[in-house]
C-alpha cells in the first residue's frame, strides 16, 4: 500500500510534552466498530466486559541515550537492541566520524568500542569493563524520550518516573510501552472489581519504533527486530480466556505485536522467546487479540498503519480527525483510545 494513504495533518500543539496527572485522568476515545464516544481512562472498566483480559508489557525503560567523545568528535548514541552481554546495537549521531575499533568515552568511566556498522547506519557498541552494562547506563545515560518530545524540551528528573509504567519490571526497553502509562493502582482495582483480568508479557521496545517510514510503499519498509517472551503458563491462561468467551485486549501496540507473533494460523497462542519484526498493515488477519488500548500515533507511522489494519483506514482517519478537533493530546505522553473492531 502507498505510505501517503496514512498521512494526516497534525497541529504541533496536539503533541503532549507531559503526561496527564493523575495518569488515569487522560482522555480516552472509544472506537467500537464505526461508533465513537468520548471518555476518560478511569472509566475503562465500564467499557469492557467481565471475563475480558488486558495484556500488558512489563518491560522497563533503561537510560539508553549517551553523549560522548571519540577524540575531538562529539558522538551521540541511542541504544536500541541488545546483541550480547556487553554489546548493544545503537543509532549514532555523527556516526560518519566513527571507524571500526574507535573507542568512545561517555564519561563517568563508561567507554565503548564501535564495530560492525550495519546497512541502516547503526553501530555495534561493545562496553568495556566488568560491571553490568545496566549499571554503566545508570551512571552515564539518560532516559530516551521520543524525538518529538526531546526536540521541544530537555529530559529532566520527572521523566525517570513519568516514562515508566506501573508494570515496568524487566529492564531492556529503550522506549516505553506508552499505552500502559495511563494505568494506576486505583484503575487496576476497579478493573478487577468488574471481573476484568490482566496478564503480562515482555517485549523490549527498540528505538526503531520511532524511525520514519522512508519507503513510498509499505512493501518496501523493513521493521527492526525486537526481543520478546511469553512463557508457557501465560500462553495457556490467555488461550483459556478466549476459550471461555472472554476477549483479549492488548494494552499497547507492543503487546499486540508480540501476541500476534506468538499465535499460529489456528489462533492458538504459543510460548515465544526470541525476536519479532512483525509489520502489520491493512489486510492482516488478527489471530490473537480482540481489541487494543493505545495512544495516538504519528502520521505515516507503522503504528498508525497497525491501528488502520485493526479498525479500517477510513474509520481511523475519522477517529483521528475527531480527536484533533476535540483537543486530544497525541503521542507518548498523550491521551488514549480503546479500539474494538466489529466481529
Amino acid at each position: 500500500m502507498r505510505v501517503d494513504l496514512f498521512d494526516f495533518d497534525l497541529p504541533a500543539e496536539s503533541i503532549a510534552l507531559r503526561p496527564a496527572s493523575p495518569r488515569d485522568s487522560a482522555k480516552m476515545l472509544v472506537v467500537d466498530g464505526a461508533a465513537r464516544t468520548d471518555h476518560v481512562v478511569s472509566e475503562l472498566a465500564a467499557m469492557l466486559r467481565a471475563g475480558d483480559c488486558l495484556v500488558f508489557n512489563d518491560t522497563r525503560v533503561i537510560p539508553a541515550q549517551l553523549e560522548g567523545w571519540r577524540g575531538d568528535a562529539k558522538i551521540g548514541a541511542t541504544l536500541h537492541k541488545r546483541e550480547g552481554p556487553r554489546d548493544w546495537r545503537a543509532f549514532v549521531r555523527n556516526g560518519r566520524r566513527l571507524r571500526e575499533g574507535d573507542r568512545i568515552d561517555f564519561g563517568a568511566e563508561v567507554t565503548a568500542v564501535a564495530s560492525a556498522r550495519a546497512d541502516d547506519g547503526s553501530w555495534l557498541l561493545g562496553f568495556a569493563g566488568d560491571e553490568p552494562v545496566e549499571l554503566l547506563l545508570e551512571r552515564a545515560g539518560r532516559m530516551p524520550l521520543p524525538p518529538y518530545i526531546a526536540a521541544k524540551r530537555p529530559t529532566d528528573a520527572r521523566d525517570a518516573d513519568d516514562y515508566q509504567t506501573m508494570f515496568a519490571d524487566r529492564p531492556g526497553a529503550v522506549a516505553a510501552p506508552t499505552a500502559a502509562l495511563h494505568f494506576t493502582p486505583a484503575l487496576m482495582t476497579s478493573l478487577a472489581a468488574a471481573g476484568i483480568a490482566h496478564e503480562t508479557l515482555t517485549l523490549h521496545v527498540g528505538a526503531g519504533t520511532f524511525l520514519p517510514v522512508k519507503a513510498d510503499d509499505t512493501a518496501d519498509h523493513r521493521m527492526h527486530a525486537e526481543w520478546g517472551r511469553i512463557d508457557a503458563a501465560t500462553a495457556d491462561r490467555l488461550n483459556a480466556v478466549r476459550s471461555g468467551g472472554g476477549r483479549l485486549i492488548a494494552v499497547g501496540t507492543t503487546s499486540l505485536r508480540l501476541l500476534e507473533s506468538a499465535t499460529g494460523e489456528d489462533d492458538v497462542i504459543r510460548p515465544f522467546d526470541g525476536d519479532t519484526s512483525i509489520f502489520i498493515t491493512p489486510g492482516y488477519r488478527f489471530r490473537a487479540i480482540d481489541g487494543l488500548v493505545t495512544n495516538f500515533h504519528l502520521p505515516k507511522s507503522t503504528l498508525f498503519m497497525l491501528v488502520s489494519a485493526l479498525m479500517g483506514l477510513e474509520t481511523m482517519q475519522a477517529a483521528y480527525a475527531h480527536a484533533i478537533a476535540g483537543g486530544y493530546r497525541f503521542y507518548s505522553y498523550g491521551d488514549s483510545s480503546l479500539l474494538l473492531p466489529q466481529g
